[in-house]
């Protein structure tokens, strides 16, 4: 048996890092591709024989070509390696990878540099919704070097604008999975949102925490953890997600008032252990959470509902524990409910290796 070489790159996307393949380095069958990837990765929890880092932000996987579809430039398929269980989750978005994607497809020839900004029109194959991502391309090339910060990652990088493009009901069908905007399990009143990612939002103190504990308090807490889980599995089915038993889907995310300026404090679990931090997405639908009316947040987020409009985004800050996260929303509000028509948000992405990654052919057959 022998050592097979893919070529890859390594980019740290917004607080994530991860692994960028092109499609066509791959194989085409989606099982035996896995077990490339899990190889690549690594397949136990410390995932000492391949790249990844021992924790879910670190093992992350972005396969890249371009597109079929006319109204977009490339095609975008995430894959989260669930660390320590040998197997991948396809099921959610990744807006953190999503922002080394445009890098990505720029430093392969994907896409050709358009002047001091390239745009880049992407289709996320995990839910068949498109993204723009505005890269800095002075002097015909990419720059990562800018004065942008974003919380969770260190030091300032130059931008990376993505403004998602109608992202309601990415995996569920719907913003809002159930039809409710409020529901009841376990005597816990939830609101499901999927505005890019499914989310339960839940009152922190129904939950009996404060909603300022640190992730490491509450990944503790295994009466909170499984209480958690008791409720993400009676909604799996009816958020149509199904079982929810092992995937990645639906996070769940604790409110609470915020404590710096922001909308809306939060805790959130990417489903068993609590963020650092909040995902991209995540983050888009618990601010979706905040201007429903009748939703869990309501009463605790500090939201301005009076200036929705299409023109007038609506910027709302949301706290996690390292920090916040800043979304920008342009909302219908004609409707019976708030339509989130554009989601603009800022990253920021860096290279940080480029070569060829070996994996082990005996491995892969094994599949173990």
């Amino acid at each position: 048996m022998t050592q097979l070489s893919v070529p890859f790159m390594q980019f740290r996307g917004g607080s994530s890092k991860g692994l960028y393949f092109l499609a066509s380095d791959l194989p085409a069958d989606p099982a035996e591709r896995n077990q490339w990837l899990l190889s690549a990765v690594g397949r136990d929890a410390r995932q000492i024989d391949g790249l990844g880092g021992g924790d879910p932000l670190t093992s992350k996987v972005g396969i890249i070509a371009l597109s079929s579809r006319d109204d977009a430039d490339i095609d975008y398929l995430f894959v989260q390696v669930v660390v320590g269980e040998n197997r991948v989750d396809t099921t959610p978005n990744c807006g953190n990878i999503l922002a080394g994607v445009g890098p990505f497809a720029v430093e392969t020839g994907l896409m050709a540099v358009q002047g001091p900004e390239t745009r880049v029109r992407v289709h996320m194959l995990n839910s068949g919704k498109l993204c723009e991502l505005v890269l800095q391309t002075p002097n015909g090339a990419m720059n990562y070097d800018g004065d942008t910060r974003i919380d969770g990652v260190p030091g300032t990088s130059a931008p990376v604008i993505c403004n998602y493009m109608d992202v309601a009901g990415s995996a569920c069908g719907s913003l809002l999975p159930t039809g409710n905007v409020l529901d009841v399990v376990d005597g816990i009143e939830v609101t499901c949102v999927d505005n890019g990612m499914p989310v339960v939002v839940l009152r922190a103190e129904d939950m009996g925490i404060v909603g300022d504990e640190s992730p490491a308090e509450l990944n503790a807490n295994e009466v909170l953890k499984a209480r958690l889980q008791s409720i993400r599995l009676q909604l799996g089915p009816m958020m149509n997600l199904g079982d929810v038993d092992g995937a990645a889907v639906p996070k769940m995310c604790l409110i609470s008032e915020p404590q710096r300026g922001g909308v809306i404090n939060t805790r959130t679990f990417i489903p068993y252990q609590c963020h650092a931090a909040i995902g991209v997405l995540g983050a888009v639908s618990a601010a979706t959470a905040c201007i429903l009316p009748g939703s869990v947040a309501e009463g605790i987020a500090q939201v301005d509902l009076t200036t929705l409009g299409i023109d007038n985004p609506l910027q709302l800050s949301v706290e996690h524990p390292s920090g916040e996260f800043s979304v920008s929303l342009a909302v219908d509000n004609n409707g019976e409910r708030p339509d989130v028509r554009k989601a603009g948000l800022l990253r920021t992405a860096r290279l940080l290796s480029r070569g060829e990654v070996f994996i082990s052919e005996r491995l892969i057959n094994q599949g173990s």
